[in-house]
């Protein structure tokens, strides 16, 4: 059994304000400590164009490498930004260094990183992309191997389309 103190440096998660994950990455940067923000390129549409974003792939979410000593504790959450460090009642919880290690290899590698937001059945989305872009449904069914199932409620009636999982989000 290995005994952790606050002086070990560890892998922490920690949650930021919405939008803030560059603000907080820039800032714990300038105070020494060790960050990491993954991120993936994500196609957007602009009104105009189409351009190609750097957006975290963990949104909400920075690592930090720090030794959780009183004074880092502090320093950590007195950044701009900072919600809190992730853990449990009974403090930080550090993530595993094989953990972050395999994620920063995949970033590292610049190859198209996939990520697949859970849908609850039940829940509103939007058709994204594709011949039924712009229309709102029930998520109902995941298919598997990247197709789900829709419900679009048109005159009363109930109808099912299956689309691709990439090309629907939650309805905001």
């Amino acid at each position: 059994m290995t005994i952790i103190t606050p002086t070990d440096e560890m892998w922490y998660a920690l949650h930021t304000r919405s939008r803030f994950e560059n603000v907080v990455f820039e800032n714990l940067t300038k105070k020494s400590f060790e960050t990491f923000l993954p991120k993936m390129k994500k196609p957007s549409r602009r009104k105009d164009r189409r351009v190609v974003l750097d957006v975290p792939i963990f949104p909400g979410y920075v690592f930090v490498k720090a030794g959780l000593t009183p004074e880092n504790h502090l320093s950590i959450l007195k950044t701009i930004g900072v919600v809190r460090v992730l853990g449990s009642t009974r403090g930080p919880v550090a993530i595993p260094e094989e953990s972050l290690s395999s994620l920063q290899i995949m970033v590292s590698a610049g190859e198209e990183i996939f990520t697949a937001a859970t849908f609850l059945e039940g829940e509103a989305v939007i058709v994204t992309r594709g011949p039924f872009e712009g229309i709102t449904g029930i998520f109902a069914k995941n298919l598997g191997q990247g197709r789900v199932i829709v419900n679009i409620d048109i005159l009363g009636q109930s109808a099912a389309v299956h689309v691709s999982d990439t090309d629907i989000e939650r309805v905001p």
